[in-house]
């Protein structure tokens, strides 16, 4: 077992996905039940709590707290046994929920409840909470599919969990135990408990008129007692063969009574039947209320609601845009109703029927209905579960807050419940986002609020009491599959009652004497608005300095209307920061589709997740001088620059830029690296490998005038160990050799008519290490019928940039800008052909550069493209077409695309360019970052890394991918990046072809 006290990994810990934050003492990484008592025994010495943690996405506060965090997601998450015969599986609790279905599909099995976050959260987190998921309609909750359940009690003893009548337990303990005043065991004592208050009237009677509607598919508010011992009152059996399930109050316990270390799961088959999402627009939401009532009588499979500002929200984002393609207009609100049945004409009927009993009538419920089949389903359910991150992504400190997000009502009194919800936000001046499970009576209601304001605290609490007398008129459940923790605990007296209550409490003192499990959850909470991420009238340690990037004019730029104001380029900086709301999408495994975040998928280590290095540098520029994980030395003042732990969270990153698109809140963390590394370098000094890697350009130009010269320097045994040594680069790599780049390689073809004009981008990767693509590119063009314009122009930057060096960049930058802003329009383009130095001009460029040069760069970066979206776009006005290439090309591409062209254009452009030849089949390989990433790969520190990313997903797949090739069936492999050309030659030893090289070679029209 693993166990860490520094400051990083304390502050790593110190969030979950709520609003909460508390520094833990320390972190722990468990392999087993023995750690796990030896760790329950610590807790014990520390006068400390534990506080079981799987993929922090908990919305309550639940992993959140001063104990020994113990981190079961990286080495408790085996898959133990699976009886397909019986359906069930048996799972530590730190299996990723996609990544257990994925194991189970050959055997046509699944975990059947699922939750928004199912690529990243583990079964002991569903456990904890009692999740649901949109399908909970016709699957229940997690809380239906537990069989047994191991774990480790207070007193250090090893349970199994599981359905046992009286006879059984009095075969255990003895008969009528119960009746005895003190035991030995404190299991004995957990069961004499339940019974006894079973055979209580008092009691009995509170467990069965004060808990939640039995009716209600949603229900994880408190402790399930009336569950776990239901069966005691059924008075048709006789007593000894009545049942405890103490399963069923585990379940949803959030770790408060043990510590689960196994759980055996029931499972369903996989479905075979034809299927449907059914996508129901209306004008106003309130008719998604009722129209839910009218989809719930056609028995559909699932019926969710997704509000108008997640829409909007989605429109701004690049993962989710190309999920929007069932949307017609802006609808206020939009209902997916999934359909199955056995046939496909089957289902269209039944969706004729309910589209029917929606758009007819006097007031129709809604003006749209689009139907959606097979693969594409998983694209509305994408974008049904991006909403949270998306919420997070709204600009400013005023957010739509998760506060109410998880109250549960019967799904025929939701209409009421939220009419006079929504009279309880006009009172208290307040917006709010609603989506989620409307099908089960839960939505997800989210206030707009600031809670870095005096009024927006105020209103956190008034809301929270508000909607608990709601619920408790509605006879709802506070939280329907998101847990209580810190959160809801205050107010579960107020909804169940204090006698209610009062048991709760009882239980947590005979499970939990001393209060080593997860203190301060469920019940004896703290306040709800104490312990908050933010403070009101927030302070920063980085406030009122300059910046390089332009964020304030960023946030301007992408600023919902509800966002509050921002006054200054550093506060723009940590909203930018902020927008982090710890969902983890950055925890995705290799198993799952996704550049974002390479680091992570590698090592599985929260370290390196791209949320632990915005949450350390908000912690870090937020509260760098009051921080419980930093302890400098008596009378030390805290230089917030010279931190190692801000260093050492961005060390990681590979600057893929993955996150500027996949993260649903659009944590572009590259940007934040950059500008942060640069300020660590204006208060100390520039290491010299990131001044010669920023310079490395200059230095290869100055090389390239006499080649022969610098590659014998660069590949002398002698020298290249001696320059590598001092760079601190691998000396397993290979120094890149220069070669000159002539003019006379670039001239246009005298002898052809060049009827259209574009600039080249000579960027300085391909001018110095491959100009022979540069001429292959001009002739390419030439022979097309285009006149191809290169002047002298400043390097593009990308090296600074991803370093740090951010005032090398912005000369850079100023000097392009500079340069082209007066002739490049959109029928003389700027195209490049290294992705990630033609893109700096559309996503760096304009914030980079001095204000008055701003409109100016933001002009010319629309019409600055990248070498396919140059080729798309001809395509599509018919200036360039297949005829023009050989019509019997047979060949089989395996294309990778470079990281940024992913984050910022994505690869439908280059694989239409490659389609210019009819007989070529394109197979895009899904994977993350090559590893290389421009320097990355070749530091020593990273070189093993480096290699090992590319061996997760990438490489593999090229070698089996060529090992396939045939004569009659040739295969190459393409790649537009210098650096995955690199690293594909190193690490395969297959040599890897630009995209233009392709084209050229088979051009018909030379």
């Amino acid at each position: 077992m693993e166990l860490f006290w520094d400051g990083l990994h304390r502050i790593a810990y110190s969030t979950d996905a709520s609003v909460y934050r508390e520094v833990p003492m320390a972190v722990a990484y468990p392999e087993s039940e023995a750690d796990i008592i030896e760790l329950i025994s610590l807790a014990k010495q520390k006068k400390t709590c534990l506080i079981p943690r799987a993929a922090g996405t908990s919305l309550a506060g639940q992993v959140v707290g001063r104990g020994i965090v113990a981190d079961i997601s990286q080495k408790m998450n085996k898959i133990l046994e699976v009886d397909a015969e019986n359906q069930w599986v048996r799972v530590q609790p730190g299996v990723v929920l996609d990544e257990l279905n994925q194991h189970l599909k050959p055997y046509s099995l699944f975990f059947s409840p699922e939750t928004s976050t199912s690529n990243r959260c583990c079964v002991g987190g569903m456990f904890g909470n009692n999740s649901c998921g949109s399908h909970s309609l016709i699957y229940g909750s997690t809380r239906d599919h537990i069989l047994e359940a191991k774990g480790v009690l207070a007193d250090g003893c090893v349970e199994v969990f599981k359905l046992q009548t009286i006879a059984d337990l009095e075969a255990r303990f003895g008969e009528a135990f119960w009746q005895e005043t003190a035991s030995k065991l404190l299991i004995q004592d957990i069961y004499s408990q339940l019974i006894n208050f079973a055979l209580d009237k008092s009691h009995a009677k509170t467990l069965q008129n004060d808990f939640p509607d039995k009716n209600l598919r949603r229900r994880s508010c408190g402790y399930a007692i009336d569950e776990a011992v239901g069966d005691l009152f059924n008075e048709a059996k006789p007593f000894k063969n009545r049942a405890i399930n103490l399963c069923k109050l585990l379940c949803g316990s959030e770790g408060t009574l043990a510590f689960i270390t196994e759980i055996k799961l029931s499972l369903d088959i996989l479905r075979q039947k034809e299927r449907m999402a059914l996508c129901i627009h209306s004008d106003k939401l309130e008719k998604c209320y009722y129209g839910n009532l009218v989809c719930l009588q056609h028995k559909p499979d699932a019926v969710e609601l997704i509000d108008g500002v997640i829409l909007d929200l989605s429109r701004k984002n690049g993962a989710q845009q190309e999920n929007l393609f069932f949307v017609e207009g802006r609808p206020a609100g939009l209902l997916v109703a999934e359909l199955s049945a056995d046939t496909l004409s089957a289902l269209n009927a039944k969706a004729d029927a309910l589209e029917k009993a929606l758009t007819e009538g006097e007031t129709p419920l809604a003006y749209a209905c689009t139907r959606v089949y097979g693969k594409d389903i998983s694209k509305v359910w994408s974008l049904r579960k991006a909403g949270l991150g998306l919420l997070s992504g709204m600009k400013g400190d005023t957010k739509p807050v998760g506060v109410i997000e998880d109250t549960a009502v019967s799904a025929e009194s939701l209409p009421e419940y939220l009419k006079e919800f929504k009279t309880m936000l006009q009172e208290l001046d307040l917006d709010c986002v609603f989506y989620g499970h409307i099908a089960t009576g839960e939505l997800h209601l989210r206030p707009i609020l600031n809670l870095k304001s005096d009024k927006g605290l105020k209103k956190f609490r008034q809301v929270a009491t508000r909607t608990a007398l709601l619920v408790r008129k509605f006879h709802g459940s506070l939280s329907g599959e998101h847990g209580d923790g810190r959160l809801r605990g205050e107010f579960i007296p107020l909804v169940y009652g204090n006698e209610a209550y009062g048991l709760m409490c009882e239980v947590k003192r005979c499970w939990d004497s001393e209060n080593i499990f997860n203190e301060g959850k469920i019940v004896n909470t703290p306040k709800m608005d104490s312990n908050l991420r933010f403070a009101v009238n927030q302070r920063y340690a980085f406030d009122n300095e300059k910046t390089y990037f332009n964020w304030l004019a960023s946030f301007e730029d992408n600023a919902n209307e509800k966002s509050s104001k921002v006054c200054s380029q550093s506060q723009a900086l940590m909203c930018f920061v902020e927008q982090c709301n710890g969902a983890g999408d950055c925890r995705k495994s290799a198993m799952f589709e996704g550049v974002m975040c390479p680091a992570y998928k590698l090592t599985g280590n929260e370290l390196f997740a791209t949320r632990t290095r915005a949450n350390v540098v908000r912690e870090l520029l937020t509260r760098s001088w009051e921080s419980e994980a930093l302890s400098p030395k008596d009378g030390e003042k805290q230089d917030l620059w010279a931190l190692k732990e801000l260093k050492e969270v961005l060390d990681s990153c590979l600057a893929c830029k993955a996150c500027k698109k996949e993260c649903p809140s659009n944590v572009d963390m590259t940007r934040i690296r950059a500008e942060v590394l640069q300020h660590i370098y204006d208060k100390n000094a520039m290491p010299l490998r990131s001044w010669l890697v920023s310079h490395m350009a200059q230095i290869q130009s100055l090389g390239a005038k006499m080649p022969s010269v610098y590659n014998f320097f660069a590949t002398n045994s002698t020298t290249s160990k001696l320059i590598k040594k001092i760079v601190k680069f691998a000396p397993e790599r290979n120094i890149p050799l220069v070669q000159k780049c002539r003019a006379s390689q670039l001239k246009n073809a005298e002898d052809k008519p060049l009827k259209r004009h574009i600039y080249l981008f000579l960027d300085e990767f391909t001018k110095c290490q491959e100009p022979q693509l540069a001429a292959t590119f001009v002739r390419l063009l030439n022979a097309l019928g285009y006149r191809v314009t290169i002047l002298r122009h400043k390097e593009s930057g990308r090296a600074a940039i991803s370093k740090g060096n951010l005032r090398y960049a912005r000369r850079c930058a100023k000097d392009n800008v500079l340069k082209f802003k007066d002739i490049v329009n959109a029928d003389s383009p700027l195209v490049g052909i290294e992705p990630s130095c033609i893109l700096s001009f559309r996503d760096e460029y304009p914030d980079l550069v001095e204000d008055s040069l701003r409109a100016e760069a933001q002009k010319l970066a629309k019409n600055c493209l990248l070498f396919d979206e140059f080729f798309a776009r001809e395509i599509d006005k018919g200036n360039i077409s297949s005829q023009q290439f050989a019509q019997n090309a047979k060949l089989n591409l395996y294309l990778h695309g470079h990281c940024h062209q992913k984050a910022i254009v994505g690869t439908e452009k280059m694989h239409k360019m490659l389609s210019l030849l009819p007989q070529t089949t394109i197979h895009l390989v899904a994977s993350t970052c090559c590893g290389m990433a421009g320097s990355f790969g070749y530091e020593a520190e990273h070189y093993k890394t480096s290699l090992a990313i590319g061996e997760l997903m990438l490489m593999p797949k090229l070698r089996q991918a060529v090992a396939t090739a045939t004569k009659d069936s040739p295969v190459l492999v393409v790649a537009p990046g210098t650096s995955c050309r690199q690293q594909i030659k190193d690490a395969t030893n297959i040599t890897a072809h630009h995209p233009i090289e392709i084209l050229f070679t088979f051009l018909s029209c030379k």
